[in-house]
């Protein structure tokens, strides 16, 4: 009976860990702008944002694990409407930051790093966790994993925390990995130019993703 309740908890632990890296790999346009964030701000900002998402992951793991079958026809109304909110926040960000590297360009003085920094922390991950948290595509892709997985009518609460905290710990540590990939980023960019040219790469890819993310769902 240990053993079979040892494998159980393993392989949720293997399947959360899956989930988390499956949806959180993918590169969008959310990835685009963690990256961009970074290279512009600090890691600590970075790092805020990157736990933001892995946030979001990870609540949406656990709707998923808890909501069953009843989940996907319930979230189904308001899909379009979240699409919609969630694209034009992205274009929303994709304009600021757009603005704020031209802005900066325009400056004849070099910038200090604190000047950088247009957000704190806590604006940081909840931005970001909010954005994240506009993405139906995301719930309903853990649905899918936690209803074409179960074997028995009633899962564990063991075995759905396990697969919850695996999928989160794995998003977050994807989600750190770019932000540190950001960082490196922003140290090579030294100059004004090379940080006007990647900012507005950064936007333009931005908009692109979310466009195609709205065209995709009619």
């Amino acid at each position: 009976m240990e053993a079979d309740s040892r494998s159980v908890v393993i392989a949720a632990l293997v399947a959360g860990l899956l989930a988390g890296y499956g949806i959180a790999m993918p590169v969008g346009a959310v990835a685009t702008y963690l990256v961009a964030l970074t290279a512009r701000t600090s890691l600590r900002i970075g790092a805020f944002a990157a736990l933001g998402v892995a946030t979001a992951d990870g609540l949406y793991a656990l709707i998923a694990a808890s909501g069953g079958s009843a989940l996907t026809p319930a979230i189904q109304p308001i899909m379009i409407p979240l699409r919609w909110a969630s694209v034009l926040a992205l274009i929303a960000l994709a304009v600021r930051g757009a603005a704020a590297a031209i802005s900066q360009y325009r400056k004849r003085q070099r910038s200090t790093r604190a000047d950088e920094t247009p957000i704190s922390p806590v604006r940081a991950y909840l931005g970001l966790l909010g954005i994240t948290m506009m993405n139906p595509t995301t719930v309903i892709y853990f649905a899918a994993l936690v209803l074409g997985s179960q074997t028995t009518a009633a899962p564990d609460y063991l075995e759905q925390a396990v697969f919850v905290l695996a999928a989160f710990a794995a998003s977050a540590s994807w989600q750190l990995l770019l932000a540190g990939g950001g960082a490196l980023l922003g140290r090579t960019l030294t100059g004004r130019r090379a940080r006007l040219i990647t900012a507005m790469a950064s936007s333009t890819l931005i908009t692109a993703l979310a466009i195609h993310l709205l065209i995709a769902a009619l």
